[in-house]
Formats: C-alpha cells, sequence, structure tokens
C-alpha cells in the first residue's frame, strides 16, 4: 500500500498520507484509494433565480436547485461563504442526496436547472460528475458555479454534461492568487478557454475588491484578454466587495470604481459588462450590441437585483433589429 498518493484533480497535486485530506480537506487517501468523503452529503441545498450565479444570457428569470458540499481548493481572504467552503467535512451538517434523488427533488419542484455552487464543485468532482449526467438523461440542465482551478483531463470529461458556467476570475496577476487565494492564476484562465472550446455556455465573474484587485490598468488588461481569447460577447460581471471573512479591514468597493471598470470593459470591446451587489440604472440590464440598432439605449433585459422585470427577446433576437442575442434563451418565464 503506497505511503502517499497524489491527488491529480487540481493543480496543486497533493500528496496525501493514509488517513489525510489534500488541501480542500474533501479528498482523503483511505485503504490505498483517494475518495471525496461528501460524495451526495451536500451541506446546503437552496431554490435560487438563476440571476444569483450570476447568468444573465441563460434562461433569465429561471429557478435554479443550487446545491453544495463543504471543501475548497482555494483559501480565499474575501469568501462569502467560508463556513463551509473553508469547513472540514467531520464538522459540518449534511444530508443524503444522492444523484438520482437530487434530479428527482429538481423536478418535482418544477426546476428546469441544477447548479453546482457555493463552496467549489471541481473538490467534489465525482459527485459533480455523477449528478451532472444523471440530470443530463433527465432533461435537465447543469450548471457549474466555479473557480475553475482544476487539471484540463478532469475538466474535459466533466463539460460535454455542463450546459452553461459562471467562472469567477478574480484578477488578473498571479501575485493576487498566490497572496489571497493560495492558487495561480494560470489554469483558470485554461479553464475559461477550454469552456468557450467545448461549446458551453460561458459567463465571468471579477470581484472588485478596494486596493487587492482595482487596479484599472489591471483590469483593462484582464478585459483585454478576454476580448482575444474569449471573444467579445462571453458576459463580464463586476461585483462588488463586501468587507467579510479575513478582510473585514476593508471597505466597500466605491460604486464609481465599478463604473470605470465597466466602461473600461466596453471600451475593450466587451459587448455584455454588468455590475452586480450594487443597484444602479443599468448596470444589471441587457443591451443589443447592435450599435446601428434603433432602439440600442432601450433595455432588452430589465433587471432589478435578481428580478427580470422586462424581457423584450424574441426568439433569442432584438425585436428593434432582428440582431441574434447571445445566450441560451428558452421559454421567457
Amino acid at each position: 500500500m503506497p505511503a502517499y498518493l497524489e491527488c491529480q484533480l487540481c493543480p496543486k497535486y497533493c500528496r496525501i498520507p493514509e488517513g489525510g485530506a489534500g488541501d480542500c480537506r474533501v479528498r482523503m487517501h483511505l485503504d490505498g484509494k483517494l475518495l471525496a468523503t461528501t460524495y451526495g452529503l451536500p451541506c446546503s441545498a437552496h431554490m435560487d433565480p438563476i440571476e444569483k450565479k450570476p447568468l444573465f444570457h441563460f434562461h433569465p428569470g429561471s429557478p435554479i436547485l443550487s446545491i453544495a458540499t463543504v471543501g475548497c481548493n482555494l483559501h480565499c481572504r474575501n469568501c462569502q461563504n467560508y463556513e463551509i467552503s473553508q469547513a472540514n467535512p467531520e464538522d459540518s451538517e449534511a444530508f443524503e442526496l444522492p444523484p438520482e434523488r437530487l434530479v428527482e427533488v429538481t423536478r418535482r419542484e418544477g426546476a428546469p436547472s441544477i447548479a453546482y455552487t457555493y463552496t467549489e464543485p471541481l473538490t467534489y468532482y465525482e459527485y459533480t460528475y455523477d449528478c451532472c449526467v444523471a440530470a443530463r438523461e433527465a432533461g435537465l440542465l447543469n450548471v457549474l458555479v466555479s473557480a475553475g482551478y482544476i487539471n484540463q483531463k478532469p475538466l474535459r470529461k466533466l463539460l460535454p454534461y455542463v450546459d452553461a458556467a459562471n467562472v469567477d476570475l478574480k484578477a488578473f496577476t498571479e501575485e493576487f492568487y498566490k497572496e489571497n487565494c493560495g492558487a495561480t492564476l494560470r489554469p483558470i484562465l485554461a479553464t475559461l478557454e477550454t469552456c468557450v472550446e467545448m461549446g458551453v455556455w460561458l459567463e465571468v465573474t471579477n470581484l472588485v475588491i478596494p486596493t487587492l484587485n482595482d487596479d484599472l490598468d489591471q483590469i483593462r488588461k484582464m478585459c483585454r484578454w478576454m476580448a482575444s481569447h474569449l471573444g467579445t460577447t462571453v458576459p463580464l460581471h463586476f461585483s462588488r466587495f463586501h468587507p467579510q471573512h479575513k478582510l473585514r479591514n476593508l471597505p466597500p468597493t466605491p460604486g464609481d470604481t465599478l463604473e470605470a471598470a465597466r466602461d473600461i470593459a466596453l471600451e475593450e470591446g466587451l459587448k455584455f459588462v454588468y455590475v452586480g451587489n450594487l443597484l444602479t440604472r443599468h448596470g444589471e440590464s441587457t443591451f443589443c450590441h447592435n450599435e446601428a440598432c434603433p432602439g440600442r439605449d432601450r433595455p432588452l433585459i430589465d433587471r432589478v437585483g435578481f428580478t427580470v422585470e422586462v424581457n423584450r427577446l424574441q426568439e433569442g433576437k432584438c425585436p428593434d433589429c432582428g440582431t441574434v442575442i447571445p445566450g441560451v434563451w428558452g421559454k421567457k418565464p
């Protein structure tokens, strides 16, 4: 029996001794095998609006059943769900919900989609994978809300069963990832590119934290990279930071900073840029990206918080000019 097993799920390549766990605290070396100890044991399950993920171009206005187990392979100092993401499995309450039962509950509740979210669904990979397969077979949609810190081989095995993803691009420097998250940037960029390559509907979130990743020059570099590597129609959500976990000493993100970041993203060619965690006049609304559209200043989808107030899309097209709006629209709620 080997003294150590190397976990090859994420770029940390943890060498785990018998009876020990990896950096995510979920994956353990037991009897010569690596096991995800939270398999089928979520600690949280809620019905959310899909806008909360946030996904703005994927079945807007629809409900989504959201689940999580404890554990994460990042240790972000700003984590809003640190009570479960940084918990040990044995220290958290959980309940049994195997993949088949999850599908039954989702269908009973009338939700078209399941989100693997709140913590890091890629750390409880086997559970996420089996749930995605079962959901796909049942005609349900699968959504990943992830930091994207995973190796390419397991990612490419999972993505054929994933319909949409919101990936946190937490900053655009290796220093930020090392000091604030205990991770590295390059694997996340590879995850983003692979999502686009494999046809998963992708949206990106960037939480703007004062003094840590709010440098506008770095934000411009990030937006320029997105435009050239992911395309200009991948939605980008700039989200407002609120003091929590280990960063309670920092102030909330000023609204002017978020608006400046949005302006930069639009200047760099991104077509769909949103501001979250802050009520603004049009920061959460979707507009036609055709510059010649006669109704370009009128929202196609008008949102207030997580609520869709108006949806003027007609079969995924702008009713004013007929331009196709990138997304996965489905039926109106």
